[in-house]
């Protein structure tokens, strides 16, 4: 018997949009566990990458150790290689994932995006010639670590229904790890209030952000986010 199921910890999980579609559309209309599996490793491994695309390189499944176990699992009479290749078509038929070919410098490379509008213009600009990777990546499924709910609600108050949608909306717009920079930011400036940390994220966009700014003590610092022509990012 398997080891039973503790709870969903917010001091460590961070926590993954998933759309609304997947629930009322997909997950009704997928009857293969693989796919499923697949599908989902997807939404968490596209999370941990940054840029104004997201994509997959199928060494991202392949080299899975977790994504590649579970598939073993499920389809154990399956050479793994072609139980993956069977999944991915599955997914890609279904329309759930989008696939591309990018000519790069090493050769030709397969890419594969989550069917969203970001992830049909990728294609259709990649398939222009207007877009293409810069480098090659490696998606390194991280492990769990103290997030932006747990930092601000141990350093700063309560997770409120406002404050989460805040924080998710933040992290989307910034990137996770500069919420938690900024909120630990906050922190050593002892100004405990999301304003702050809203302001700090702001400026980092606007003027660039270094790491002489993250990590100068003292309180100087601070008053520059709370005062001048930022004051009004700091509500009262």
């Amino acid at each position: 018997m398997s080891q039973k199921f503790e709870g969903f910890d917010s001091s460590k999980d961070s926590v993954i949009r998933v759309h609304a579609q997947f629930f009322t559309e997909l997950l009704p209309a997928i009857d293969d566990l693989a796919e499923l599996k697949l599908t989902l490793h997807c939404y968490h491994a596209l999370h941990q990458m940054e840029g104004v695309y997201r994509y997959l390189h199928y060494s991202d499944f392949r080299e899975n150790g977790d994504l590649m176990g579970m598939l073993s699992a499920i389809l154990p009479d399956q050479d793994p290689d072609d139980a993956l290749d069977d999944t991915i078509m599955k997914a890609l038929q279904r329309g759930t994932l989008l696939y591309a070919k990018a000519e790069l410098e090493t050769g030709p490379e397969a890419l594969y995006f989550l069917n969203t509008d970001k992830g049909q213009e990728a294609v259709e600009q990649l398939k222009a010639g207007n877009w293409r990777p810069d480098r090659l990546h490696a998606i390194e499924i991280l492990p769990p670590r103290l997030n932006a709910f747990a930092l601000y609600e141990a350093n700063i108050g309560p997770i409120t229904p406002h404050i989460k949608e805040e924080i998710i909306d933040a992290e989307e717009d910034f990137s996770s790890e500069w919420v938690e920079d900024a909120i630990q930011q906050a922190v050593q400036q002892n100004v405990r209030k999301w304003s702050y940390v809203r302001a700090v994220l702001k400026r980092w966009k606007q003027e660039g952000r270094t790491d002489e700014r993250l990590s100068r003590p003292g309180l100087e610092d601070g008053k520059r986010y709370a005062s001048g022509k930022y004051a009004d990012f700091i509500d009262s």
